[in-house]
């Protein structure tokens, strides 16, 4: 429980921080969702919340597309938790947005379900549409799994929903 808070803690700091820098732009996501969504037991199914940065500054276009650093954080009713940092690409259709990515990170089972490693990777794509300026409500599908480098390897399926707004 101590470290849930000392989590939900650092990263609201994080963001209100972020939100006070007068000469950076930063683009800040909420979101909420299942974790475990396809789990057959039931045991280990548990909402999430967290909170995802990243800075429209850093933006490259490449031949590939436009790609941004980003690095967040959630935490599950089980008091599993997972802070990572990795790279999305962005692709748009008018106020439809199409963002993939990949981030490595450091998985804390808590109460929750083990996957098999302190390292996993979250693969995700997320379907962003623009609500008004400089915010966007999105649906995101992930997956967590450690590539079979811990002892086991069961992987996560999650399923999110999330707010982003531009401060």
């Amino acid at each position: 429980m101590k470290f849930k808070f000392c989590l939900i803690l650092c990263l609201f700091l994080s963001v209100f921080s972020f939100s006070q820098a007068d000469d950076t732009k930063n683009d800040v996501s909420f979101y909420l969702g299942t974790f475990d969504v396809i789990d057959k037991e039931g045991d280990d199914k548990s909402n999430l919340f967290g909170l995802e940065h990243k800075n429209p500054d850093l933006f490259r276009n490449t031949f590939l597309g436009k790609f941004s650093p980003i690095s967040g954080g959630f935490i599950t009713g089980n008091s599993s938790a997972y802070l990572y940092t990795g790279i999305e690409g962005q692709y748009g259709i008018g106020p439809l947005k199409i963002l993939p990515s990949f981030s490595p990170g450091y998985y804390h089972k808590g109460e929750g379900k083990d996957l098999g490693s302190v390292l996993e990777f979250k693969s995700e794509i997320k379907i962003g549409f623009d609500l008004f300026e400089n915010s966007q409500l999105g649906f995101s599908y992930s997956h967590i799994s450690n590539n079979d480098w811990g002892d086991t390897n069961p992987g996560v399926d999650n399923q999110k929903i999330t707010f982003s707004k531009n401060f």
